[in-house]
């Protein structure tokens, strides 16, 4: 009889630990790249989305800046993609990057660090999702299109003295 009540003093305890367990995180990093036709520095009427871009999400030591997680995505159609990356990040920086464009024309990589978008991949920061949106990341065309000087006075960001169009 004490052998069945230790036997089940020991699955009730079992029982426990399991249901006080926490899930290992899994981190949806959703987010967009695409031309900037107009070398503007922001998305705007005339950006054209890429589809077939490659990206990649790293996750970096705070202190060696060793990279310690990656995952890499093609984007859709849409220039939408998707990377997933498990475990919590907090004691990382975790940023998505710019890798390979589809376009011969659209290939350079901004100088200001509009290559990559970081993001936060640790539950300890308030979020209850799992899910994380991504600032859009995107190459500067080769040559403007003719149609961007007017908009871009719109804006008021330039005048034909600042670039040639």
């Amino acid at each position: 009889m004490a052998l069945l009540v230790l036997a089940s003093l020991c699955f009730i305890s079992a029982l426990i630990g399991v249901a006080d367990a926490v899930p290992t995180p899994s981190f949806s990093v959703t987010g967009r790249v695409y031309c900037d036709t107009c070398r503007a520095g922001f998305v705007h009427e005339f950006t054209e989305y890429l589809g077939g871009a490659k990206v990649r999400l790293e996750c970096r030591d705070y202190v060696s800046g060793q990279v310690s997680h990656s995952g890499e995505a093609l984007t859709d159609k849409y220039g939408y993609y998707t990377i997933t990356m498990s475990d919590d990040h907090q004691e990382e920086i975790c940023e998505v990057v710019l890798l390979d464009s589809p376009r011969y024309d659209c290939k350079e990589i901004p100088a200001d660090h509009r290559d990559r978008a970081r993001v936060a991949l640790t539950r300890n920061n308030g979020m209850s999702s799992e899910q994380r949106n991504v600032n859009a990341i995107g190459y500067l065309k080769d040559v403007p299109l003719p149609k961007c000087g007017p908009m871009l006075q719109r804006y008021a960001l330039f005048t034909d003295d600042d670039i040639n169009y």
